[in-house]
């Protein structure tokens, strides 16, 4: 079975490999827009454009996995900042708050032509952080202009007190929900081809 990643990201490839599947990696072309105000049906309506986007440009069947994830607090959608000065304002901002850690993920089936499309929302704890530890992130933290200035998996877990939720949500790829689906699809793990 062919399996292909609808996603560049690194985290999401890193999810992959790390159960050991076997894909192929073929990006979108579309434009990421959506005009929903809800966060979920936000990154639902972004993950399946990406989907469509990809079976569009392949001729063969195969099972796209398709992502987009957020981050959400205070009924705001915190971009990717473009400047340190970005940078530290959001982590300011999330100092000693919770912030939501929101992906869509789309399961574009081309064997069986069905498609399933679901959320997760993890819950991440900010301790208080100083200012003074801020400017030290800002200036050390090579994932800083990534989704909304922060990455779990770097720097950013020294000021995380907890999580509630799927870690790998986080990261981008709930990988645990999405194997649920997939069993909904008639799947199991030993239908998808292992690398070497």
């Amino acid at each position: 079975m062919k399996l292909i990643l609808a996603s560049n990201s690194k985290t999401r490839k890193d999810i992959f490999d790390m159960v050991g599947w076997k894909y192929e990696v073929i990006t979108s072309n579309v434009v990421e827009n959506s005009n929903s105000i809800d966060p979920k049906q936000y990154v639902i309506d972004l993950s399946k454009d990406k989907a469509n986007s990809v079976a569009s440009q392949i001729t063969d069947k195969a099972l796209i996995i398709s992502a987009d994830s957020i981050i959400y607090m205070d009924n705001k959608k915190f971009e990717k900042p473009k400047t340190k000065e970005e940078g530290f304002e959001n982590i300011k901002k999330m100092s000693g708050k919770v912030n939501y850690a929101i992906t869509g993920v789309t399961i574009k089936d081309l064997y069986q032509n069905k498609e399933i499309s679901f959320t997760d929302v993890t819950e991440v704890y900010f301790k208080n952080v100083s200012d003074k530890d801020i400017a030290w992130y800002v200036e050390n933290e090579k994932y800083l202009l990534n989704r909304a200035g922060y990455s779990i998996a770097g720097k950013t877990s020294i000021f995380v007190d907890k999580i509630v939720g799927d870690y790998y949500n986080i990261l981008g790829m709930p990988i645990s929900k999405l194997y649920s689906k997939l069993n909904e699809l008639g799947y199991s793990i030993s239908d998808f081809e292992m690398k070497s």
